[in-house]
């Protein structure tokens, strides 16, 4: 060893350490508060303090206000524990100036296991750690980057599904929460420039803070110009940044005790509110908010950011809004050039008509319901190909046909065959499915004949009285225009009896033939949502109930439904 008996280095090796560049310190943990004994010229050179002003002393006054308590408190532990430890922490020069101190503490004992000193060595590794910390800070910026864009993607994406301007400003909202804000709102004008937005979509970390974001905004009763920051956004102003926002919601809004009464209660930190733009008229604002006490304090970075955000917004509400503006006109139109369903006696009808949301267009999905004239009860229903304006058209000329033929009183099979005979002959449409039932007036024992033809259109399905399902799929026959048809006719036709209480129901494929799914697996669910009815249900109960439990998540095709129940009504003749 290089130490003497009282724990003092000597000698050669003490030479060598006072010539060395590294600091070194001894304590002396005998004494209170364990001083400094000794220390090298290395380490007057290193901190600025002379020998004469470090003896003496407990080596903390290297600390400084910056110091890691949690570093500081690591070193008192192993001391205590009577063992090595080795701490990067910020230290301070005599004159004030800070260092990085990489700081190696071992303890000394004597022959009798006695702790007698600890030997310190101080390093200066200012340089290391200032690289460390840039290198640092530039792979978090870089991740922050890639969060960023990963974010606007994300909220880009989003938007661009959506269905509508609700849809959007939901998608949008949830899509900047967390990683954007702790709360957002999207407050969007009916007319853009004027007016009272509606808040369209709210989100927060806490659910339970989207009512209070509702309740802000209502309370606030924002409007274009007025004397808010949401107001004076709408109004077109420069976006509002507030990187702190007083604590008590009293300082926010003096004169209103109701919305400060709810600021309160949302903690609120940091906000950003921006308009959203397209076409040079301000739709809307977005307004995103950070809470206490772990939200971010908001400044021109992320004001940028949420102004990037916000313009993609606008594009994406501008074409929601075209969008429902035009599919309305579409369903409209489409439903225009459908009858309407009219008390028929002896039978309770209802039909139903969902346009689907690929595309504004109208589709070539119909229905009819007819009282012929030899009181006899028409019903058909079709699928023109095409979603289009020309499949609309020829979806009215093929109604009309069918109408005309239909009334002539001619069997099923005949009717359609003359359909597919002119739609070819005057190149009407490409291809359309269809079905044309015929139901007979009752008989003597209050039962009806049900005689129908199907040209490639899914099979209508009918629930016996009992509750037995029947699928009308006998004679199917190809697609109209598919194939140029004899003049004598070639299509068969099915027959079913059907007492009092039948139910029948005939709808498209918008319903069972879904992208992604079985068809087979959703005609199954169509057959047992009907089987589970309950007895006797009315025709409008039918069709809610399919629809409810039978509709795509996603409606990408239209979707005509017809329920027609036979009433248990006795017999002609009958007293």
């Amino acid at each position: 060893m290089w130490y003497g008996g009282d724990g003092q280095p000597d000698g050669l090796c003490e030479r060598a350490v006072v010539a060395s560049n590294m600091s070194f310190t001894i304590t002396d943990p005998r004494q209170d508060d364990n001083p400094l004994v000794w220390v090298n010229p290395s380490f007057t050179a290193l901190t600025g303090y002379p020998v004469e002003d470090a003896l003496g002393r407990n080596c903390r006054f290297l600390q400084g206000r910056n110091t890691d308590p949690g570093a500081v408190r690591r070193i008192a532990d192993a001391l205590r524990e009577q063992r090595p430890v080795t701490e990067v922490l910020l230290n301070y020069r005599r004159d004030g100036t800070a260092f990085w101190n990489e700081i190696a503490i071992s303890p000394v004992f004597d022959d009798w296991g006695e702790l007698v000193n600890f030997v310190g060595v101080q390093n200066d590794v200012t340089e290391r750690v200032v690289v460390e910390q840039e290198r640092r800070a530039a792979l978090t910026e870089a991740e922050e980057a890639r969060a960023q864009l990963r974010m606007l993607a994300e909220a880009t994406t989003q938007m661009t599904a959506a269905l509508g301007v609700v849809d959007a400003c939901k998608r949008l909202a949830r899509s900047l929460v967390p990683e954007l804000a702790d709360l957002c709102a999207v407050d969007v004008l009916d007319v853009p420039g004027r007016g009272v937005p509606r808040r369209l979509a709210v989100a927060a970390r806490d659910p339970a803070d989207e009512d209070r974001l509702h309740e802000l905004g209502r309370l606030r009763n924002y409007h274009v110009g007025g004397g808010s920051d949401t107001g004076h956004v709408l109004a077109g102003d420069r976006p509002v940044l507030v990187p702190e926002l007083p604590e008590r919601g009293a300082d926010r809004y003096p004169e209103d005790p109701a919305a400060a009464a709810v600021y309160d209660t949302l903690r609120l930190r940091s906000v950003m509110v921006v308009p959203v733009r397209a076409r040079g008229s301000v739709l809307g604002a977005l307004t995103l908010i950070t809470q206490h006490p772990y939200g971010r304090r908001y400044g021109p970075r992320h004001l940028h950011l949420a102004t990037d955000v916000a313009g993609r917004a606008g594009l994406a509400i501008d074409n929601a809004r075209l969008y429902e503006t035009e599919h309305a006109a579409a369903a409209t139109l489409q439903r225009s050039l459908l009858p309407e369903v009219s008390g028929v006696p002896g039978v309770q009808v209802a039909a139903r008509y969902l346009v689907g949301v690929d595309g504004n267009q109208v589709g070539g999905d119909w229905y009819d319901v007819l009282d012929l004239p030899d009181g006899a009860l028409g019903l058909a229903i079709g699928d023109v190909a095409g979603h289009d304006l020309r499949a609309a058209a020829a979806m009215g000329q093929l109604r009309g046909v069918l109408r005309s033929y239909a009334w002539d009183g001619g069997p099923p099979g005949s009717v359609l065959d003359r359909c597919d005979q002119l739609v070819q002959g005057l190149a009407m449409a490409t291809m359309a499915t269809a079905v044309y039932a015929r139901v007979d007036p009752p008989d003597a024992d209050g039962g009806r004949m049900l005689r129908y033809a199907n040209a490639g259109h899914p099979a209508p399905l009918l629930v016996e009285p009992d509750g037995t399902l029947v699928r009308l799929d006998a004679h199917s026959s190809p697609m109209i225009g598919a194939i140029r048809p004899p003049r004598s006719g070639c299509r068969g036709e099915g027959a079913h009896r059907c007492l009092p209480g039948t139910l029948l129901l005939l709808y498209t494929d918008g319903l069972t033939d879904v992208v992604g799914e079985d068809a087979d697996k959703r005609t199954a669910l169509l057959e047992r949502t009907l089987a589970e009815l309950p007895f006797g249900a009315a025709a409008e109960e039918v069709v809610e109930r399919v629809l409810d439990v039978c509709s795509p998540q996603r409606l990408r095709d239209d979707v005509a439904l017809l329920a027609v129940r036979l009433d248990r009504r006795p017999p002609v003749g009958a007293e």
